[in-house]
């Protein structure tokens, strides 16, 4: 169904903009500001990513629905399929650890730097090709 496989293209990058302006540009950015100390900037990021991952969520939901009534490959499946589980295991495995030691920075701990940063970023990385790939095989496949 090409209408399925295009709301499918469309999702996905419309969620590689996302991924790009929030984790490319908005959150390495925000810290390079005047006055903005860790704490702000560890604050205003849980607002940021709470709001990012409600809307990367429905974007997988689309994602996943288009994929399932249209069918648009292997390789569109596969890769959007590994966008989902990115997002996924940032959500349940690595947020929660980023969010436990926001919370003790913004209680005024000096926490120290998460490993789990790192792993967000190579998660987010391959979000982002899977997402770029997915999306350009739905579209092959219109």
């Amino acid at each position: 169904m090409n209408a399925a496989t295009a709301v499918a293209a469309a999702a996905a990058f419309v969620w590689v903009g996302l991924v790009i302006g929030i984790s490319g540009l908005e959150a390495p950015l925000k810290f390079r500001a005047p006055g903005v100390t860790l704490r702000i900037g560890l604050a205003i990021g849980r607002v940021v990513f709470r709001a990012v991952n409600v809307a990367e969520a429905v974007l997988a939901l689309v994602v996943v629905v288009g994929i399932v009534i249209a069918k648009p490959g292997p390789v569109a499946i596969v890769a959007l399929a590994v966008a989902v589980v990115a997002l996924l295991v940032q959500l349940a495995l690595i947020r929660p650890r980023l969010n436990r030691r926001a919370d003790a920075v913004l209680a005024g701990a000096d926490a120290p730097r998460s490993q789990a940063h790192h792993a967000y970023i190579v998660v987010e990385a391959v979000k982002l090709i899977a997402l770029l790939v997915g999306g350009i095989g739905a579209l092959a496949a219109l």
